[in-house]
């Protein structure tokens, strides 16, 4: 009996081959995601954001949420839980007392420092490395992906790191 037989009729070879290479990254994303939180204590999102207002101190709460990718009100709620443990502080602009500036605490600056590889994610760091010829064919098959899959597209606004 070959390998071949022993696959669902449903699945070729190269769907399994694909299927293998998925759970390697999600396995490889998730394991960094529980490294985080053993050593520092934090989810991924947070360390994300921890990291992008350390690197520009005062930036505002959409500006983060431009670097995060993703919608300003999950922003916030990410900002409120870092607020609340003492890891970031927000002052009123001068100006305009809508808009707010973010700093990070000296105690943040202590948890960065433990942070077991990219503060960004495994995943967006790896990206950010790849040429953008190969990052182009990537998004190309993965928008086929997920229209075969019907997938609902609001979850890319989410942090990988919160699904």
């Amino acid at each position: 009996m070959s390998t071949t037989d022993l696959l669902p009729t449903y699945q070729s070879e190269q769907s399994a081959l694909v299927l293998r290479r998925f759970r390697i990254v999600f396995g490889a994303v998730r394991t960094h995601f529980k490294q985080i939180e053993k050593v520092v204590g934090l989810g991924g999102a947070q360390v994300w954001a921890l990291g992008i207002i350390h690197k520009h101190p005062g930036l505002s709460m959409g500006e983060l949420a431009k670097g995060l990718d993703v919608h300003q009100s999950t922003t916030s709620n990410l900002v409120k839980g870092l607020v609340n443990k003492h890891l970031v502080r927000v002052e009123k602009d001068v100006n305009d007392k809508r808009l707010v500036h973010l700093y990070v605490s000296d105690k943040a600056i202590a948890l960065l420092a433990k942070v077991p590889g990219p503060v960004q994610g495994l995943l967006p760091e790896a990206l950010s490395r790849l040429p953008d010829s190969t990052l182009r064919e990537l998004d190309s098959n993965l928008v086929a992906l997920i229209r075969v899959l019907k997938a609902d597209e609001t979850a890319a606004g989410i942090p990988l790191a919160n699904l």
